[in-house]
């Protein structure tokens, strides 16, 4: 199989993402996606709201109740009545405030859990959506990682964070209105030391912002790291590279603890710096109260609640402090969603699709098409390439390795789309048909058969998921399956583990066949399905292959010339032009490229023996 350079389009827009990402590490823009997300659920918005503004004015409406218990209850001659009722309200505000609190937690964690579920749906959503060659220029791994590590960041966000920081801004614009009205003169001189405090979250949230990020980063390095070890586990073991990988592994773990010490480093001391500017301005305040009420000036009550009230917005305000550091983690795990987000499909469908015709019939054209991968704009993969393919003809294709036997099947996917000719199925061009109406008709045998952590039967509809239970038994018996598959514990609804894991490969190729039977499509293509499957499972898939190409137009790419001496026609390709084409037996003794190969793969007495 071609080696496929893979990077697309997408190679263009990481520019403009690494400016885009930049600017987002200088701000909390990037949660407007979850805000968004947050406001598709108004009802319960709206309840958290409620709840969150309740619980912050009954936890400021205590030192109100302190105050006047203080004033009215420990005054000389004090009527009991009068305490009584002080106490009975106080209790009443911890009463509303206990319930609006669970209120709040149990919006707040809905909504996140709801909000971290839409992202993931939207994002795999609009990953589906995205070219094959956009997850060959970025790990898959790393992001499946994004898809766990920053939606779990986000939801917290959503679920604790927001909710303690609307809290505790409320509490603290409310507190500060508040001791302005029990003390004006001593709350000035609070509010003037309040910029002494935005100073230093600002100078600190900064460098904060960057080096969480790297630290979201590290730690999706190291889940792509276990996810690529653990599977190729056989392999490590197989080469005693237990050793290395675990050192490699290592190294990740080493480099994510370094970036977020420096992350809590900073945190440490940004909020060592806050709290103390925070409780020193109380305390001088407090001092210059504690004066006034000796002298007569305020009452004890008063300055009671004014302790009480400077304590709960000193607690606010430190609380925020360390909010904002959350805050910063969930935009840095927002924008790294948002980056999948902004990533546009390199091959999507027209505005206006032209039908494709019914019924089908199977034709493909290629025109005069010359493709090069954007990795490798130099290097032509296909140059000024021209193939016909009539329906129900089996054409072989043939030829060394980087020919371009495997673009064509890519073109013809419409996973790509050339620099210039055209493409068309059954008359009609690539680019002005939808991409999806295309793949309809067409069906895949890969080089190797790729199944999915499923069961049997969910494999086998993965070609068509409407089969019903008879066709599945039909394609199986086609496919030469059926005795294997009637073997496993429960039949089709055997589980058959990661990759198809529980088979071996002439089994996994089978079902492959099977799958492309029930998609019934009238174009197929095979990429070399029996070049890795010893004798006998070669013979099993070879029959079964020989049932699936009847009455279909089919390409086969063809490393193992033995396979192609039934195909109608034989297609020699090298350096992405075609340079022979015709039968077995005209281009066996033309001396030619075919021949040649056919000479490295079978002794001269017996070239190409039929099997």
């Amino acid at each position: 199989m071609d080696a496929n350079p893979g990077q697309y389009e997408q190679s263009t827009s990481g520019t403009s993402a690494a400016g885009g990402t930049a600017a987002r590490r200088r701000s909390l823009g990037p949660l407007q996606m979850v805000w968004r997300e947050l406001f598709n659920y108004p009802g319960r918005v709206i309840v958290a709201a409620c709840a969150l503004v309740v619980t912050a004015t009954s936890t400021l409406a205590i030192p109100f109740g302190f105050r006047q218990i203080i004033d009215q209850g420990f005054a000389q001659g004090a009527d009991p009545a009068v305490i009584r009722w002080w106490f009975l309200a106080l209790l009443g505000v911890v009463t509303v405030l206990s319930i609006a609190t669970a209120i709040r937690f149990y919006s707040v964690s809905w909504l996140g859990e709801r909000v971290v579920a839409d992202i993931r749906l939207r994002v795999q959503k609009h990953l589906l959506s995205l070219s094959p060659s956009f997850f060959e220029e970025n790990s898959p791994k790393e992001i499946a990682s994004r898809m766990t590590a920053d939606t779990a960041i986000v939801e917290q966000v959503v679920s604790t964070t927001v909710s303690v920081a609307l809290r505790n801004a409320i509490m603290a614009v409310g507190g500060v209105i508040y001791l302005f009205a029990l003390a004006p003169t001593l709350t000035a001189g609070l509010v003037v030391a309040i910029p002494l405090v935005i100073l230093p979250i600002t100078a600190f949230g900064r460098r904060l912002r960057v080096v969480s990020r790297s630290s979201q980063d590290c730690v999706a390095e190291i889940g792509a790291k276990t996810s690529e070890v653990f599977g190729a586990l056989r392999v490590v073991q197989a080469f005693n590279q237990e050793d290395r990988e675990l050192e490699r592994f290592g190294g990740a773990v080493e480099r994510t603890f370094a970036t977020g010490k420096r992350r809590i480093t900073i945190r440490a001391v940004m909020t060592a710096v806050i709290m103390f500017l925070i409780f020193g301005s109380i305390t001088v305040i407090m001092w210059r109260g504690a004066i006034g009420v000796a002298e007569g000036a305020i009452t004890g009550g008063t300055i009671a609640a004014f302790v009480v009230t400077a304590g709960i917005v000193a607690g606010a305000f430190g609380s925020l402090t360390e909010v904002y550091g959350d805050l910063v983690r969930g935009a840095g795990a927002a924008s790294r969603l948002a980056e999948l987000l902004a990533e546009r499909p390199a091959i999507s469908p027209p505005a206006r699709p032209q039908a494709m015709p019914y019924p089908a019939r199977g034709k493909i054209a290629f025109e005069r098409v010359t493709f090069r991968y954007p990795s490798r704009p130099e290097v032509a993969a296909l140059h000024d390439f021209s193939l016909t393919v009539e329906p129900g003809e089996t054409v072989a294709i043939v030829g060394p390795s980087g020919a371009g036997k495997s673009t064509l099947f890519q073109l013809a996917e419409r996973f790509y789309d050339p620099q210039s000719g055209t493409i068309k199925i059954d008359g009609v061009p690539l680019t002005s048909a939808d991409p999806a109406e295309i793949r309809r008709r067409i069906a895949l045998v890969p080089q190797e058969g790729v199944l999915f952590a499923a069961s049997a039967r969910d494999n086998l509809r993965y070609g068509n998921w409407q089969a019903d239970d008879e066709a599945i038994r039909a394609a199986v018996r086609a496919a030469n399956a059926e005795d294997f598959l009637k073997d496993l514990p429960q039949g089709l609804d055997t589980f058959l583990g990661e990759d198809g894991g529980r088979l071996s490969g002439g089994q996994r190729q089978r079902i492959a066949i099977a799958r492309a039977l029930l998609r019934d499509a009238p174009i197929l293509l095979l990429d070399e399905a029996t070049s890795a499957l010893d004798a006998e499972s070669e013979r099993l898939v070879q029959d079964a292959l020989n049932r699936l190409m009847q009455g279909r137009t089919t390409l086969v790419i063809a490393h193992r010339l033995a396979t192609v001496r039934e195909a109608d026609r034989i297609i020699v390709m090298d350096g992405g032009r075609i340079v022979e084409q015709g039968t077995h037996e005209t281009l066996a003794g033309a001396g030619g490229l075919y021949a040649r190969l056919a000479a490295l793969q079978f002794d001269s007495a017996q070239a190409l023996p039929v099997d």
